[in-house]
């Protein structure tokens, strides 16, 4: 399996851990009885538990992007050492930006998001191949 298509797996994993934290950080502050029920009357989140759920719309917003980017780099087999790379890059980088947003490091956050944009950038390079 193309390091490429490794990332983009372990992104989707890591995706379902955006979306899990967001939720669960969610549910403790409006509580059991909001989230099972029809969710009627909006409870404002604040602090960790709205930036996890700024972060999960912060990755599904790139993720698509990215997903993208590696399977019309496999599909036109133009794969190289800088789409792998690339890949790695988008994967780390969005391992290392939920923690630091959560958190809430300004930043450091920005940071992060671009090197996540530039590994995606990366990848999509590839496309542009000519064999």
């Amino acid at each position: 399996m193309s390091v490429e298509l490794q990332m983009l797996a372990w992104s989707i994993l890591l995706g379902v851990v955006y979306v899990l934290l967001a939720v669960t950080l969610a549910t403790r502050q409006r509580g059991l009885s909001w989230n099972a029920g029809n969710r009627t009357g909006e409870v404002a989140l604040t602090g960790a538990a709205d930036r996890a759920g700024r972060a999960s719309r912060n990755f599904l917003e790139t993720f698509p992007f990215f997903a993208a980017a590696v399977l019309a780099v496999l599909v036109g087999q133009c794969a190289n050492t800088t789409t792998a790379l690339g890949a790695q890059l988008y994967f780390w980088a969005r391992v290392v930006y939920l923690p630091v947003y959560v958190v809430g490091i300004p930043y450091l956050r920005t940071l992060v998001w671009v090197v996540s944009l530039a590994g995606l950038l990366m990848v999509l390079s590839g496309v542009f191949c000519s064999h």
